[in-house]
């Protein structure tokens, strides 16, 4: 029913917003999702801030940037899971570049481990890069968008956030814990009355990028993995028609609606794609 309304709505498509101006953050612009979003943006005559904990990465992604069209990059070194760093680098940019007007966090890792295999540290690093980063860039950058009434905050979250998946509990949770909280966050601006910033939940399924390097979907028609190129793509058009939600491939919106069936039945569907012999496969000599 939804994938029906939306086709619908797609007959219309949304006016497309223009970037001109605007100051475009993307944690973990190093490589992957985040440098390909960054090319994208290269062109559209904004002014990119670039933070990665890779800073030679980040170089090459702000060369690549240039040559696409960049006429302004900044690049800065950033642990995105060091809460001080986060706030210390939030407010060199708000000094040397100005209030950021288009937040992406992207930063993110996955250990791909069982649930008793994740040690106490695993499980807190991977809440700290996925999840509280985010909290710590959101309210670093924020403020100063509801002072002005004006913003997008894009959050590149997962389909395993929608569910849990097998060999990624800790990976399911912080995932899911940026979804209720951009919900949230998009609930309390609606009702404040700051209509003009807009929120962007990206909930895609593998992306052949390093975090998931190797993994082969054994139902591809079904669930693709998808190139970081593409991804990016659809993440920018995103952006443009201010939609809430981008959910890739439309098989993940079954993901979604595990709520509406019996957990066998969701059981069922990840043997039906295999989805555990992938990770075992892909990840468990890793």
């Amino acid at each position: 029913i939804f994938l029906l309304i939306e086709n619908m709505f797609c007959i219309f498509p949304l006016r497309k917003k223009s970037f001109a101006g605007e100051i475009v953050l993307i944690t973990g612009s190093a490589n992957g999702i985040g440098r390909q979003v960054a090319l994208k943006f290269a062109p559209l005559g904004v002014t990119l801030v670039l933070w990665d904990i890779d800073d030679e990465g980040n170089q090459e992604t702000s060369r690549l940037a240039q040559q696409n069209g960049a006429s302004r990059v900044f690049v800065y070194h950033c642990d995105c899971g060091n809460r001080e760093n986060v706030y210390e680098q939030a407010d060199k940019v708000r000094k040397e570049v100005g209030d950021v007007t288009i937040l992406i966090n992207n930063a993110g890792i996955l250990l791909v481990k069982k649930f008793c295999e994740l040690t106490d540290e695993d499980f807190e690093k991977t809440l700290r890069i996925n999840f509280f980063s985010q909290v710590w860039t959101c309210k670093a950058f924020l403020p100063a968008m509801v002072a002005c009434n004006r913003g997008h905050l894009v959050s590149i979250a997962s389909g395993a956030g929608l569910q849990g998946l097998y060999r990624a509990s800790d990976y399911c949770a912080s995932k899911s814990a940026v979804i209720g909280m951009m919900e949230a966050i998009n609930s309390e601006l609606y009702h404040g009355g700051k209509h003009g910033i807009k929120t962007t939940i990206i909930c895609p399924y593998f992306i052949s990028t390093r975090l998931s390097k190797g993994f082969k979907s054994k139902k591809p028609c079904l669930f693709p993995v998808y190139d970081p190129e593409y991804t990016a793509s659809r993440i920018v058009d995103a952006i443009k028609k201010e939609k809430f939600y981008l959910i890739m491939p439309p098989a993940v919106h079954l993901l979604g609606l595990k709520i509406l069936f019996p957990r066998k039945a969701v059981l069922f569907l990840e043997s039906y794609i295999k989805f555990p012999e992938s990770m075992e496969e892909t990840f468990s000599q890793k």
